[in-house]
């Protein structure tokens, strides 16, 4: 049975930083991708960056330059830094993942495609 579980959530103030972390088990080396969304009160959820199988990624462009990500096989992670954080970031971020092939491309992710979720951990960031 597949199980992605995150951790790293918590508060912190504006241009502060965070590192996400997924943990994925039931699942073999590298061959799925891994993206990350988030879900504000009161707005749908949206995709914010995603890696794929073969290390592709997306990034959407409200967190360009700011959110990276990253895969370690051996520990089967991935890893999702943020900095220069600001109030708008505040959410319950999730990761999920999908097989390979699916999911994530370097124009996009497609949410429909994953079809394991993690149960979320929330970060909030205060002005």
């Amino acid at each position: 049975e597949v199980q992605l579980v995150e951790s790293g959530g918590g508060s912190v103030q504006a241009g502060g930083s965070l590192r996400l972390s997924c943990a994925a088990s039931g699942l073999n080396g590298d061959d799925y991708a891994i993206g990350w969304f988030r879900q504000a009160p009161g707005k749908e959820r949206e995709g914010v960056l995603c890696i794929s199988s073969d290390t592709r990624r997306w990034y959407s462009d409200s967190v360009k330059g700011r959110f990276t990500i990253a895969r370690d096989i051996v520990k089967n992670t991935v890893s999702l830094q943020m900095n220069n954080l600001k109030p708008e970031d505040t959410a319950v971020y999730y990761c999920a993942s999908a097989d390979a092939g699916y999911g994530c491309t370097v124009t996009g992710t497609r949410s429909a495609e994953y079809d394991v979720w993690g149960p979320g951990t929330q970060v909030t960031v205060s002005s």
